[in-house]
């Protein structure tokens, strides 16, 4: 009995030593660590360029919000007779916890976003209209950073000069140049994106994005003018860490930097498939415009847990001209 008692104090004061050590790494330890791995990198053929090329997916809750956040009824909520939190808009209600938002310890370096104080009142206010505002809701291109942690696979393409990346998501895609090319006359919703490697790190600046995408479903926005570093590091054969720095001067205070691992999809002939969403909301987007409704009412019976719930659908016009 002694005996089992003192092996486990002995295990016991191991593991609190290694929690120690590890607790104890500041980010340059922690970042080193990870990138510690070179020898089952992947590369050019010929060449000492990682080769990137696969399917990848980002496993996190960074699509519904940025920040760190606790776990919400909806992503849409109205104030509550006793709950501070609120409850489901009647747009929402009939989701049930399909439609709530799980929390996160969020992505952002530092914690929150350094917004000028009339942006997050735009912030703020963009989140509390999320359903109508949210360009992903409408199936509008994602732009950059936001494809990359949308919740489906992206997959990359790498040549000697260029990199095509392909997300399935409203057919979005671009091609990163690492040779002269002019870039374009005007803005576009993902971007231009040239590249170059430091060492095993692929840097990508992404400029001449329009100010029409979010970062998130949280309300979270840019200005026109955002410029976005992108950093791409192999860690192993099946893991990235990315970062992708952002710079707004018209929106934020001082740039800010997100980051995350990506991860390989390594299933047998895994695959992006076509997420051709712009035909799914034809409905939302136009069908105010038929003569005559096809959808005008909701009926839910939930069973004895949730009862019967009626919603009534009215199209019109919107009395709103810039979205």
């Amino acid at each position: 009995m002694n005996s089992d008692i003192r092996r486990s104090s002995t295990l016991i004061l191991v593991f609190t030593a290694a929690l120690a050590a590890t607790c104890s790494l500041g980010e340059g330890d922690a970042t080193s660590t990870r990138r510690q791995l070179p020898s089952s990198i992947p590369r050019l053929d010929g060449t000492r360029t990682p080769d990137l090329s696969g399917v990848w997916q980002a496993l996190n809750e960074a699509n519904w919000d940025l920040e760190g956040h606790g776990a919400r009824a909806a992503m849409a909520l109205q104030p509550g007779i006793r709950d501070s939190s609120g409850v489901p808009k009647a747009s929402m209600l009939v989701l049930g916890a399909v439609g709530g938002v799980p929390g996160s310890l969020g992505v952002v370096e530092g914690g929150a976003i350094p917004y000028r104080p009339e942006a997050l009142a735009r912030r703020n206010e963009n989140a509390a209209h999320a359903l109508e505002r949210d360009p992903e809701v409408k199936c509008l291109l994602p732009g950059v950073p936001r494809a990359t942690y949308l919740p489906y696979p992206f997959q990359v393409t790498q040549g000697p000069t260029k990199m095509m990346i392909v997300y399935g998501f409203s057919n979005a895609g671009r091609t990163i140049h690492f040779d002269e090319v002019n870039p374009p006359k005007v803005e576009e919703w993902m971007g231009y994106s040239v590249g170059r490697w430091q060492e095993d790190t692929l840097i990508v600046e992404v400029t001449h994005q329009n100010d029409q995408t979010w970062f998130d479903r949280a309300g979270n926005f840019h200005g026109a003018g955002m410029r976005v570093i992108e950093r791409y590091t192999p860690l192993s054969r099946n893991h990235l860490w990315y970062e992708a720095a952002i710079e707004d001067a018209t929106t934020f205070t001082a740039p800010w930097r997100i980051q995350m691992p990506l991860y390989r999809r390594i299933e047998d002939n895994a695959q992006v498939f076509e997420y051709r969403c712009v035909e799914m909301v034809e409905e939302l987007v136009y069908g105010h415009l038929r003569k005559h409704q096809l959808v005008r009412r909701a009926e839910h019976d939930y069973g004895r847990l949730g009862g019967t719930l009626l919603v009534e659908i009215t199209r019109g016009p919107s009395s709103i001209e810039d979205r």
